[in-house]
């Protein structure tokens, strides 16, 4: 079975790979280069560790608000951008039951975004070119000052997809936050990051060692960055997949990691025989049964096993099956439906126990995953700052 591409792929992507940041002030005079206009958010260079100690919490802490991002009608979903539109008002209706929800929509569609999820999403009108907030917005960070937001410099995941408007979602999420800007010396989503809340992160090397993204970078250099960037301690590097969809197979589709050393493995169905991912799989299997996370202790592997093709009707060969690419919220997890009755019942059983004092919520994202991503993707947290208990 085919991994899912997201549509953009479908219809040929972009032709040319636009350069990576590398070092700070070069990721700025691309920004120049490519008539991109500052959001006026606060700028602030990355320190070393030690100097401001950059800390990403994991997705239970508590969240102020979680951003997402309206599809346009004119958008590289073409006909079925209706059809996303309803996926994406279906999750903000659902996770506004939980936390606040603040939706981008391009001026002209904010007026039909508010139609669609009602008074409980806030609409702000910002242009966007798609649906993924995850890997265009900012990834929150908290430090000694309160909270920061990492600008991962967007690039369409290597110029695969024409990216004008989201290249801006950083900055304009951060400037609506009134929170800092960290310029990343790196290129990289937030799919692309997983991280335990206590000093480990998980990421895979297709979707961060790849010259569309960070050219002339070693992985020991991206490491590097990335300890910096979200406070790590220890980085565990799988192989991933690389160009074998859009992302190059983002860690958030793999590996989820639980509480006191759980991490959950999302297991390709193997029914028809090894392929790319099943050996992914196996990759990342063997690596975590090899490792220990930042304090010292063996992981406990849980596998969460994709549904079975052949009980998806409709769906087609780019449709994501995972169930690792779910989304904490407070008090509730968002997992996704996908048909197979007998493994959506194991995913949420299985969600279910990791996350004893959320309500597990289930929801179908069909046209969603058909566009090769899920609930993870389209969301991005804003954690709550202990120093000012407010945002």
């Amino acid at each position: 079975m085919r991994r899912p591409n997201r549509r953009s792929v479908l219809r040929g992507g972009v032709a040319a790979v636009p350069a990576a940041a590398g070092l700070t002030a070069c990721g700025q005079d691309q920004e120049k280069k490519a008539g991109r206009q500052s959001s006026g958010a606060k700028e602030a260079a990355v320190p070393s560790r030690k100097q401001a100690e950059l800390f990403m919490p994991a997705e239970t802490h508590e969240h102020v608000r979680t951003f997402m991002s309206w599809p346009p009608l004119d958008s590289v979903w073409e006909d079925m951008a209706k059809d996303a539109q309803r996926d994406i008002a279906g999750i903000a209706r659902a996770l506004a039951g939980f936390e606040p929800v603040v939706m981008l929509a391009a001026p002209e569609e904010a007026k039909a975004a508010r139609r669609a999820c009602g008074a409980g999403v806030d609409v702000i009108a910002v242009p966007t070119d798609d649906l993924w907030m995850r890997d265009s917005g900012p990834t929150f960070v908290l430090g000694p000052e309160g909270l920061a937001g990492i600008d991962l410099h967007f690039n369409g995941w290597g110029g695969k997809q024409e990216h004008e408007h989201d290249a801006k979602v950083a900055r304009a999420v951060l400037e609506y936050a009134g929170v800092p800007r960290v310029d990343a010396p790196l290129v990289g989503e937030g799919g692309s990051l997983e991280v335990d809340g206590h000093g480990t992160l998980l990421v895979t090397e297709s979707s961060l060692v790849n010259a569309n993204r960070n050219p002339g970078l070693s992985r020991d250099e991206i490491e590097n960055s990335l300890k910096h960037l979200v406070g790590a301690d220890q980085v565990i590097w799988f192989k991933g997949a690389k160009g074998q969809d859009i992302t190059d197979y983002h860690v958030d589709s793999l590996a989820r990691f639980g509480e006191n050393g759980v991490v959950l493995l999302s297991r390709a169905w193997d029914g028809d025989g090894p392929d790319v991912w099943t050996r992914a799989y196996d990759q990342a299997r063997g690596v975590l049964e090899n490792a220990t996370d930042a304090r010292g202790r063996k992981f406990e592997i849980i596998d969460l096993p994709e549904p079975d093709p052949a009980r998806l009707g409709r769906r087609g060969k780019d449709f994501l099956g995972s169930y690792a690419n779910y989304y904490i919220a407070n008090d509730a997890v968002l997992i996704p439906r996908f048909g197979d009755r007998r493994a959506d019942q194991q995913a949420a059983a299985v969600i279910g126990d990791l996350y004893p004092d959320r309500e597990v919520v289930q929801l179908e994202i069909h046209t969603v995953a058909e566009g090769g991503g899920g609930i993870h993707c389209v969301t991005q947290q804003q954690p709550r700052a202990a120093e000012s208990g407010s945002s």
